[in-house]
This record gives structure tokens, sequence and C-alpha cells, in this order.
């Protein structure tokens, strides 16, 4: 049992004391090399680290390492979350503020004064007594300091005995890993070397490449300009071969057609002629112009002329027919015989006349059919 007092403050302000205990056991004897230990009475492996396959160890180029930042200012998202949390804050506590009920203002307090309330109302003319007391309150105390509070401790205690040549020896152990790791270094920095030299010779070896590439380019797209150029004055050529030629065929063939054309049409042009001629198509110009325009008025004023003869015609012929026809009535009225030669000559005459008389009355066409010659 072991009893642990706390400092003497402490102890004059409380009478408890720490007690701390825990069963002693005997501490296993190990080896200097062992690959297994005891542990709480469990037996399991050694994890041995080995720098060559730790993570935290660079190796190879550290050119291309992604350094982290070292300033102590934060990064724009952490700003910018903190400025959105700042801002909805912010909101949370105007909303707060409009949602509060708040009581009413109460304005003109100088305004103010004292009403009864009660049923009856009654004047208020005696005075209280105001009594003035005083008290002294007691002297102050201090506080007693509160004690270091100590956690219960937990779990269980483990002791173990360190023998002489057990810690690591620096000198001896980092030995060999300095050598390895020297030599890993020297080692990649030679292939480093080598693969810059081979990287070298082989830009070197492409640029060379890349001129015979470019001479032999150059060289085949001179080729292709000179056959392009061949191909186009040959397609030139036979183009203008096939035109002239075509012109040839279509010059005898023209040639041909005015040939037989001239033929076909030697004996077509007169009976053309003549037919047109004989239906009035070519005619002479005085010989139109008299039948057209001469002779249509010449005509008009005979035509005219005969009608205002014909129309004293029939006026004489109706006066003689009013003059028989008084001599029948006379001679009726004379009571003459019908039998007599002179009335039948009377009569015979009156039928005469109005037979002349009606043929007079028909409209004559004295106009002359024009002829096309």
């Amino acid at each position: 049992m072991t009893s642990v007092v706390l400092n003497q403050e402490d102890a004059r302000a409380s009478t408890e004391t720490y007690t701390y205990s825990s069963y002693p056991r005997v501490v296993p004897n190990r080896k200097r090399y062992q690959e297994h230990y005891v542990n709480n009475g469990q037996e399991g492996p050694i994890n041995y680290g080995n720098l060559m396959y730790d993570r935290r160890v660079v190796r190879g180029n550290t050119y291309a390492m992604q350094m982290l930042s070292w300033s102590p200012e934060p990064e724009p998202a952490e700003i910018k979350k903190r400025h959105e949390a700042h801002k909805k804050m912010l909101e949370r506590q105007q909303l707060k503020k409009e949602n509060e009920v708040h009581p009413p203002e109460i304005k003109d307090v100088g305004n103010r004064s004292d009403v009864q309330t009660e049923l009856y109302l009654e004047e208020i003319l005696d005075r209280i007594i105001e009594v003035d007391i005083e008290c002294q309150t007691d002297a102050f105390i201090k506080r007693l300091s509160s004690p270091v509070f100590i956690p219960q401790k937990t779990g269980v205690d483990v002791a173990t005995q360190i023998e002489e040549g057990e810690l690591f020896d620096f000198d001896v152990e980092v030995k060999p890993m300095l050598e390895v790791l020297v030599g890993k270094t020297l080692e990649q920095a030679l292939l480093e070397v080598r693969e810059e030299e081979d990287l070298s010779n082989l830009r070197a070896h492409q640029h060379v490449y890349q001129e015979l590439r470019n001479a032999e380019l150059a060289e085949v797209q001179r080729l292709e300009e000179k056959e392009r150029r061949h191909s186009e004055e040959k397609r030139r050529r036979m183009a203008k071969q096939h035109e002239i030629k075509a012109k040839r065929e279509t010059v005898s063939k023209k040639v041909a057609a005015q040939a037989f054309s001239f033929q076909y049409l030697a004996d077509l042009f007169p009976s053309a002629f003549f037919n047109l001629r004989s239906q009035g198509f070519f005619y002479d110009e005085v010989q139109r112009d008299i039948e057209k325009g001469f002779l249509p008025y010449v005509m008009g004023r005979v035509e005219l002329r005969l009608q205002k003869t014909l129309l004293g015609r029939i006026m004489t012929d109706g006066l003689i027919n009013e003059v028989i026809k008084k001599r029948l009535d006379s001679f009726e009225e004379n009571k003459l015989l019908p039998k007599s030669p002179r009335y039948k000559i009377l009569k015979n005459q009156a039928s005469q006349f109005s037979r002349n008389a009606a043929m007079l009355k028909k409209p004559t066409d004295f106009r002359r059919p024009s002829m096309r010659q």
C-alpha cells in the first residue's frame, strides 16, 4: 500500500489523501536479441521497421514533391466556410429579434398622475410615517482555495527492468542503415545520371531522324506536286483536243444540214410565195388604198343619192296612188259599171302602183364586194 500526500496548502484545506495500490509481480528476463517478449501474459511478434519500406522516408527525385504550405493563413475554402457560418449566425440572430415579443412602449411619462382604483374614492390627507433604518454586514471572509483535481487512475501499471547493453547503441546500430541509405542514394543518383544521358542521346537521335524525315517529306511533296502538274497538263490538253473534235463534228453537221436545207427549200420558196400572193397576203398598195379607202366612200355617196331618188319616187307613187283612189271613189259614186273598160284600166293601174310602192320600200344594196388578187 502506497500513500501519496498532496501539497501542504491542499492538506490544510482537506484531510483526505489520494491512495494508489498495485499487485507486485516478477519482471521477466529477456535476452538481448529475441523475437518474442511477454506483454501482460500474452506473446506476440515484434514488428521491426525497415526504412527502405517506410513511406515517410523520401526516395528518388525530390523536385516533384508536394510541399505543404508553412503560412499560418487558412485556406480560401476555410475562409469561405467561416464567412458562411458567420452570415448564417447573423441571419439567425436577426430572425430571433424579429420573432421576439416586446412589451408596448410607454410614452408621455411626464403627463402621468396617480389614480385611485377603489370602489369609493377617498381623499388622502394623512402623511405616511417614514423611518430610516441602517444595517451592517459581517466582515468579508475569504474563500478557501479549491484543491487540485486529480482524476482517478485506471488501468494496470507495468514495470520493466533494463539491463546493461539492452538499449539502442547509435554508433553500432545506425552504421549499417546509414551505409545502406548512402549506397542506395548513390546508386539512384548514378541511375538518374545514366537515364539523363540516355535521354539526351535519344533526343539527338530523334532530332537527326526528324531532319531526315522532313527532307524525305519535302522530296515526296516535290514529286507529288510535279506529278500533279503533269496530270493537270495532260487533262487540259485532252480536254482541248476533245473540244476541237467536238467543234469539227458540229461544223460538219451544220454544213451538211445547210446543204440539205438549201436542196429541200429550193422549190418551197416559190410555192409559198405563190400561195401567199393568191390568198392576198401580198398586194399592191395603190390598189389596196383604192379598195379600202376610195371605193367605200364612193359607194356610200352613191347609196345616199339612190336613197334620195328612191324617196322621191315613193312620194310620187304615193301621190299617184291617192289620185287613182280618189278617181275610183268618184267612179263608184257615179255608179259606173264595174265591167266598163275604163274601170278595169284604173283598177289595174292602182294594183300596179301598189306593187311598185311595195318593191320600192325594200332596201337595195348597191355596195360592191371587195376583191383580192
